[in-house]
């Protein structure tokens, strides 16, 4: 079976299905990849280093030996690394064949090279044209599309995350830019969840996923219209350490966003709930961050009140602070040409996710 070059579009549609292998170095994986890719390094981060140095310090020709040298290695463990790769998917899924997507840096020799090793095997091999760094420049290019957004807004403790998943179970398209991104946006934010992803690598799922919204439909390639309706949640421009791309962050500030209005005692009730189950010193931290702006004697008042077991004294002037900072990043957005739609709901509820289905 012949090697193919494809590109970034079809490599991706043919992802959906089969197994991705990338071939950079382990730190060049690890700071960001294709999203679901597989590591399966041709050389070491030492390797590569050292391959470098030749190729600056001697000679191209010295950097190949010296590289055909260290793949040589390789060439005894990629296969049986791949195998596993591929017994581990058929696990979950039987359909998977033996075709495989590969890519490294720029479509060079380290892709070229574990594309000819893995074809001797009998695989169907797939090579992305302009390896990684192509897909990085497709990424970026998928910000400045035109998206048909809403944006559900509220201030902090109104239960979006749970709203815009309650949409998503009532069939409408949402992204939920917290989960991506594996942070609630606040200083409380990083709390109970997992590391997160690089700038680089957020960027990469973001994208992913809106080209899902417009290419697939439950797992079936299909050309959608550029107008399919998705459902975001109201964010600053940076969510923790990531942030979202300013061109689309643009796009959402543009579009209509529905405000879920819930009185602020409910809220106090649903944020002692979400977060007062965490370790004391664990949510002093977390004021810590932001003891500049809320000021020393806020600071001071808080941290006592966790201290003491005071909860709901201390989340409510964590509250009133983070109303005041979203109630001043919407005056330049309220009522801006129908932009701004309050919604006035009793309570924290997915319920309310029924004012917003046909909207």
């Amino acid at each position: 079976m012949p090697i193919e070059r494809i590109d970034v579009e079809n490599f991706l549609t043919l992802s959906l299905k089969n197994p991705v292998l990338d071939v950079r170095s382990p730190s060049e994986y690890f700071h960001a990849c294709i999203p679901g890719a597989f590591s399966v390094p041709v050389f070491t981060d030492e390797q590569r280093a050292v391959i470098g140095t030749a190729y600056v310090q001697q000679s191209r020709q010295t950097a190949v030996d010296c590289g055909l040298n260290y793949f040589s290695e390789r060439m005894k463990m990629i296969p049986s690394e791949v195998l596993k790769i591929l017994n581990r998917l058929k696990k979950d899924n039987d359909s998977v064949g033996n075709t495989l997507l590969i890519h490294c840096w720029r479509g060079g020799m380290r892709s070229d090279a574990v594309a000819w090793l893995l074809n001797l095997y009998g695989y169907k091999i797939y090579v992305l044209k302009g390896g990684y760094k192509a897909f990085r420049r497709w990424v970026l290019l998928q910000f400045e599309k035109k998206y048909s957004l809403k944006v559900l807004g509220g201030f902090t403790g109104s239960g979006k995350t749970e709203i815009l998943n309650e949409l998503k179970d009532r069939g409408k398209t949402i992204i939920d830019l917290e989960d991506l991104a594996n942070h609630k946006g606040s200083a409380f934010g990083g709390l109970g969840e997992s590391c997160q992803p690089s700038h680089e690598m957020f960027e990469n799922i973001l994208a992913a996923e809106l080209w899902k919204i417009k290419e697939v439909t439950n797992g079936i390639e299909q050309t959608k219209n550029n107008d399919t309706e998705i459902w975001l949640e109201d964010e600053s421009v940076h969510i923790g350490r990531v942030g979202i791309p300013k061109i689309f962050w643009q796009q959402m500030r543009n579009s209509p966003l529905y405000f879920i209005d819930i009185p602020f005692e409910e809220r106090v009730k649903y944020i002692v709930n979400h977060y007062g189950s965490f370790n004391k010193e664990e949510l002093i931290n977390c004021v810590l961050k932001i003891q500049k702006r809320l000021g020393g004697l806020n600071t001071k008042n808080t941290i006592q009140l966790f201290k003491e077991e005071k909860l709901t004294e201390a989340f409510s002037i964590l509250l009133r602070y983070y109303d005041k900072m979203y109630g001043e990043s919407l005056q330049n957005r309220g009522g801006i040409d129908g932009l701004l739609n309050k919604i006035h709901c009793g309570r924290v509820d997915i319920k309310n996710a029924e004012w917003l289905v046909d909207q």
